[in-house]
């Protein structure tokens, strides 16, 4: 059987991304091509399906005669799925399938596969360079010198910051992203308190040590730094009672997922100057208002939720989504499937 695969791009998973990867996986397989112009526009939640760019209808029409769905924002909802049975496979190159609807996918025997790590060492540099920021203040101080200042007093006693050799440093989740931070922390001197209820590591870094407590962590660390999943508890995991109990003068870094953080209360603590500094690559909501408060605060570096960006990023997850594309029209069983309930009967069907 001859299949086809609809390479369904945009601006960072580029059409040429997708190409290059599936043609290293499978040599010749016949392809079309659709893009939108994410992330220029940012995302949307449609029916059943979130963080997704693209129109349903233009993505339904590219698909007639496409066995296969090569991805990234896509939405692939219900009204796709229920259009399209032909389709077989729907791989998106996220770390989770969020702009799937996987109910409606699993009741349509379409297997969904996803791209797990894919921007694990782009996010861990990332947060990196947001700690180092933080803990040196050198945007905060380049915004003053091209403000015209040359900012002498900064080497006061009181303004300078910290160095991480030296310092302990609390990370929360040690999946993937946590805990390559935590190791990279780890070997610049620091100190380094890891508490994930979930993981259970066999071996650990010297430097890194595992606690049995969110709290443990939160009042032990002068830089904390969050790499948690974002799931229903774990709203506001960082309130203003977690940040109180932080030591005076402590930085706080986020590039995880917004809803983690009391962003109010992190105001409130770099005004009083509980907080030393902190270091935002996500926030609750996105984009970030105009009249968020936090734009008013001088010791916080800020980026766009890019901290998964890198172009290496969007050619890995190409090749890990184009090697699961391979397995399943192989025969074979994706490495990283959503929803494994439909493989023997997918399988059986091809």
């Amino acid at each position: 059987m001859m299949h086809q695969v609809l390479l369904a791009a945009d601006e960072f998973l580029t059409p040429k991304v997708l190409a290059d990867a599936l043609e290293e996986a499978l040599p010749g397989t016949p392809s079309r091509t659709i893009a939108t112009d994410w992330p220029e526009t940012p995302f949307h939640d449609y029916a059943g399906v979130h963080e997704a760019h693209g129109n349903e209808d233009q993505l339904i029409a590219a698909l007639q005669g496409c066995d296969v769905c090569f991805s990234h924002t896509w939405p692939i909802s219900e009204k796709v799925l229920s259009a399209c049975p032909g389709l077989a496979m729907v791989t998106i190159c996220r770390g989770g399938p969020v702009n799937v609807d996987i109910d409606a996918a699993t009741r349509h025997g379409v297997v969904v596969s996803f791209t797990p790590g894919r921007n694990a060492v782009a996010t861990a540099e990332h947060t990196v360079g947001m700690i180092m920021d933080a803990a040196r203040q050198i945007c905060h101080r380049d915004r003053e010198i091209r403000r015209g200042q040359w900012p002498s007093d900064a080497y006061r006693y009181d303004r300078v910051g910290i160095e991480i050799s030296g310092s302990t440093a609390g990370v929360v989740g040690y999946g993937a992203v946590g805990s390559r931070v935590a190791r990279i922390l780890a070997a610049m001197g620091a100190r380094v308190l890891v508490f994930d209820p979930w993981a259970k590591p066999e071996t650990l870094p010297e430097g890194v040590v595992f606690v049995d407590s969110l709290e443990k962590v939160v009042t032990s660390s002068h830089i904390l730094t969050l790499h948690a999943r974002a799931n229903a508890d774990n709203r506001h995991l960082i309130d203003r009672a977690a940040i109180a109990a932080m030591p005076e003068g402590a930085i706080l870094v986020n590039c995880a997922r917004g809803q983690l953080v009391d962003y109010g209360a992190v105001v409130e603590a770099l005004d009083s100057g509980h907080l030393f500094a902190a270091a935002f690559d996500c926030f609750d909501a996105e984009p970030l208002p105009a009249d968020a408060p936090i734009r008013a605060c001088e010791n916080v570096t800020m980026t766009p939720h890019l901290g998964g960006a890198s172009r290496q990023a969007a050619e890995r997850a190409a090749r890990i989504g184009a090697a699961d594309i391979a397995a399943f029209l192989g025969g074979g069983a994706p490495l990283h499937c959503a929803n494994p309930e439909v493989l023997s009967h997918a399988t059986n069907e091809r």
